[in-house]
């Protein structure tokens, strides 16, 4: 089965994605579980506060340094979206964990320039073997101002393009390589009653990869790097309007399903939708591959059906078509307030028990691809060779590899960039209005 047309591209976007993100609140927060089944923290103990996901994988080594007998890690995990809220005021109000997980860019450094997280440099500088290990482009996410503040923990999640390939069969049409092929494909799938795209829209985060996709695509890499660097009037660039009046032409082709902005991302609905035969497509991260696709739908994997490419190239566009989009991976960071003893433990287990030998195993094991060099053998041998492989390539060979916006921006453009972008695909605001909300909204960064 061709799981891409192009399996260079893939993984990278991966990284970005990463699915874990670590949550922010104390052990009271209703929307919290504590999985250790311990509270607070205590002498020769840490806290550690992580969104679902890979907490499982985290558990196996939390157990693993507890049965060594050097510390003890208590875990809490959150419901992903209003992680990032919880987190800024828990830490602001010094009522963090030890450790905390976030996607690295623009959101760890504003915690860095708050003097709210350690530097771990000296230490990695002091073990480069551990440093070298994880691919640079994915520890670049979690350095700022050529210090390294962030660990990666879980696997490169590129955002990559799922489809159901026995719908693509049953009308007939081939799996879009660029956006002319893509808007051609959209009636044909209408006309048989299938929806072509999913997006789960309540949560805002997935339309993300819409525009950083089509804006890489049209005008490289070089656009949203001059946004993140503030440049004046960056959000107007044409490249930027053009990516969102694109995304309107494909609502208003109703190339995506009915009530697609009611839809939770979290609860696996869009992917649902593939998997059941009333979507055809579904651009999301990598984490969804073993987090709904292979936990939620086991048979639909393992019959072949569920194929996976690259986000399509736009003609006569100026991004390199092997450029992803995505989280390169989420990272762990310590806080500045936690205790010396604290301090120690964390950044021990960070350097040693995260991404052991064991560990990356045990991820692997998920489905995930780690950011690590070296694993050829590993993802040979893996459940999933070729779906891990795809993304393990993916990152090692993109042109470029883009953080997720709203990772990579400030909070407050980062709020403003989501809410705009709402109301780009509910056909809202203009592409040109939403270019200058954005733009109001870096003056007031």
């Amino acid at each position: 089965m061709v799981r891409s047309k192009s399996q260079k591209v893939a993984v990278v976007a991966a990284l970005s994605g990463l699915v874990l993100t670590v949550a922010a609140c104390s052990s009271s927060d209703p929307d919290s579980t504590d999985s250790s089944g311990a509270d607070g923290t205590s002498a020769g103990a840490a806290s550690l506060w992580v969104t679902t996901g890979s907490d499982e994988v985290l558990q196996g080594s939390i157990d693993a340094l507890s049965a060594a007998g050097n510390g003890e890690l208590t875990m809490q995990v959150f419901e992903n979206d209003p992680y990032k809220q919880k987190l800024r005021t828990a830490v602001s109000a010094g009522e963090g964990p030890t450790i905390f997980s976030g996607w690295g860019g623009g959101g760890l450094e504003a915690y860095v320039e708050a003097g709210e997280t350690e530097s771990l440099q000296a230490v990695f500088d002091a073990e480069p073997e551990l440093r070298d290990r994880i691919f640079p482009s994915v520890l670049a996410g979690g350095t700022v101002d050529g210090e390294i503040y962030g660990v990666p923990y879980n696997g490169v999640q590129p955002a990559v393009v799922y489809y159901n390939e026995s719908l693509f069969d049953e009308v007939g049409v081939e799996v879009p390589t660029d956006w002319d092929e893509l808007m051609a494909v959209v009636p044909v799938f209408n006309e048989a009653g299938i929806a072509p795209f999913s997006v789960g829209g309540a949560s805002k985060w997935p339309y993300l990869m819409w525009i950083a996709y089509l804006t890489d695509r049209i005008g490289g890499p070089e656009v949203f790097d001059a946004v993140v660097a503030g440049e004046e009037d960056a959000w107007e660039d044409p490249a930027i309007i053009e990516a969102a009046s694109m995304i309107q032409d494909l609502v208003e082709a109703d190339g995506f399903i009915d009530g697609f902005s009611a839809l939770d991302a979290n609860q696996g609905a869009a992917e649902a939708l593939v998997y059941t035969g009333k979507a055809a497509m579904q651009l999301q991260g990598a984490w969804a591959y073993s987090g709904t696709y292979v936990s939620a739908a086991k048979d639909f994997v393992e019959a072949g059906d569920l194929g996976w490419t690259t986000f399509p190239a736009v003609p006569g566009g100026a991004g390199d078509p092997t450029n992803v989009t995505g989280n390169l991976s989420s990272y762990l960071s310590i806080t500045s307030g936690s205790s010396d003893e604290e301090k120690a433990l964390a950044t021990d287990w960070l350097l040693h028990g995260v991404m052991s030998d064991d560990y990356i195993d045990t991820l692997m094991g998920t489905g995930a691809v780690p950011p690590i060099s070296g694993l050829e053998d590993k993802i040979a041998d893996s459940s999933a060779p070729e779906w891990n492989q795809f993304v393990y390539s993916s990152a090692e060979e993109a042109g470029n590899f883009q953080l997720s916006w709203d990772q990579a921006l400030d909070p407050i453009q980062a709020d403003a960039l989501l809410n705009n972008l709402e109301q780009v695909f509910l056909l809202q605001i203009t592409p040109e209005e939403f270019a200058a909300n954005l733009n109001e909204a870096a003056q007031q960064a």
